[in-house]
C-alpha cells in the first residue's frame, strides 16, 4: 500500500503562514463563504498557492473526508467548528496552531484548549514557555520561509519597517518606538493601513524585491510572536535591527547576524553605523541569511509539519460514538 497524502481541514487565518504551510506533502482544505468573512476568504489572489490548497464551500464540507482538523484561532475552536462541522467531523484528530504569545497576562494566561486529545503547536519556544497549556500536549514548530529570488543590495540609505496596521496597533507593535526612531533615522513603513504614516501595502510576492534596496530592516515590535517578516528579511540578507524581547534574543546575536537591544538609543547608534557603511550592512545581513538558511529553511519546516500531522493522525484517532 502506497503513501496516502494526509488531508487537513483548516481556516484561512494568516495568509503568509498558510502559504508556507502549504509547502508540505499533504492537502489542505479551506472553507469559503460568498461574503468572504474572517477565515472564509478562500485562496484569495495574494499568495501563489499550489494545487494542494483546495477551496470548499461551507455547505459541502461534511461531504468530504479529512484526516485532521487544524484550528488557528479561538474563534475556530470555540465557534466555527460547531457551526460548520458535523459531529462526526468534530471527532477527528485535532491540532491547535497557536500563532501568538498570551495577551491577557504574560505568564498566567490559560490557553483556550484544555484537552489531552488536542495537540497545541506553538511557533516559538518563548510562546510555549509563557502560555499555561493546561492538560494539553504541546510542541514547538519554528517558522520556515522560502528563499526569495531578490538579492540584498542596500543602496538606499534608509531603514524599512514592515508592519500591517501599525497606526492603530499602538505600543504593543511599537508605534511610539517607530515614531521616536524616525526623528533620528530615515525610515519608511509599509503594510496594510499605513498610508498615513508610510507607503501603504506592498503585496507579499513583491515584498522581497521592494525591501532589498533598503540598508536595514527595523522591527520595533515590543511583544508579539516572532514575525514571519523578520524571518523573510533574514533570508533575504538584509540586516535586521530590533527589540531584544520575546524570541528575538534567541535568534539574533549582536554584530554577528543582526542587532537587538532594549535601549532605543543603542539601536539608533547601530542604524547610523549601518547607514555609514554599506559593507558593514552587507556582512551583517550575510550573517542573518546564514541563520535563516540553517534555522528557518522551508524544508525543515515542512518536515516538522509532516511528521507532526502523521503523529497526530496515528495517535489521536476518532472516538467511537456511544450511540
Amino acid at each position: 500500500m502506497g503513501f496516502v497524502r494526509p488531508r487537513i481541514f483548516t481556516w484561512h487565518i494568516h495568509g503568509s503562514y498558510l502559504y508556507y504551510l502549504s509547502k508540505g506533502n499533504y492537502d489542505i482544505y479551506i472553507p469559503v463563504k460568498e461574503e468572504k468573512s474572517e477565515g472564509y476568504y478562500g485562496r484569495g489572489e495574494t499568495f501563489p498557492f499550489g494545487d494542494n490548497v483546495h477551496e470548499v464551500p461551507v455547505e459541502k464540507i461534511n461531504d468530504l473526508d479529512f484526516d485532521c482538523i487544524l484550528f488557528q484561532s479561538k474563534k475556530n475552536y470555540l465557534h466555527d467548528q460547531h457551526e460548520i462541522l458535523s459531529e462526526e467531523k468534530r471527532q477527528l484528530p485535532k491540532i491547535y496552531l497557536e500563532h501568538d504569545p498570551p495577551w491577557q497576562h504574560p505568564t498566567d494566561a490559560r490557553h483556550v484548549v484544555d484537552d489531552p486529545e488536542v495537540l497545541i503547536v506553538h511557533v516559538t519556544h518563548f510562546n510555549s514557555l509563557m502560555w499555561d497549556n493546561n492538560n494539553s500536549p504541546f510542541k514547538v514548530i519554528e517558522h520556515g520561509v522560502t528563499e526569495p529570488q531578490a538579492k540584498y543590495t542596500g543602496e538606499l540609505e534608509k531603514g524599512i519597517v514592515v508592519i500591517n496596521n501599525l497606526p492603530t496597533r499602538g505600543r504593543l507593535l511599537g508605534l511610539d518606538i517607530f515614531l521616536e526612531v524616525r526623528k533620528h533615522i530615515p525610515l519608511d513603513l509599509v503594510g496594510m493601513g499605513t498610508e498615513d504614516l508610510g507607503l501603504g501595502e506592498v503585496l507579499h510576492p513583491q515584498l522581497p524585491d521592494f525591501i532589498s534596496k533598503y540598508r536595514f530592516f527595523f522591527n520595533p515590535i515590543r511583544y508579539t510572536s516572532h514575525g514571519l517578516a523578520v524571518c523573510e528579511a533574514l533570508m533575504l540578507g538584509i540586516p535586521v535591527i530590533g527589540m531584544a524581547t520575546t524570541e528575538m534574543p534567541m535568534v539574533i546575536s549582536n554584530d554577528i547576524n543582526g542587532y537587538v537591544h532594549t535601549d532605543i538609543q543603542k539601536l539608533v547608534q547601530k542604524m547610523k553605523e549601518l547607514l555609514q557603511s554599506r559593507q558593514m550592512a552587507t556582512e551583517l545581513g550575510a550573517g542573518g541569511r546564514k541563520t535563516a538558511l540553517e534555522r528557518f529553511n522551508i524544508q525543515r519546516f515542512a518536515n516538522d509539519w509532516e511528521e507532526t500531522i502523521k503523529h497526530v493522525i496515528a495517535t489521536f484517532r476518532p472516538m467511537l460514538f456511544s450511540n
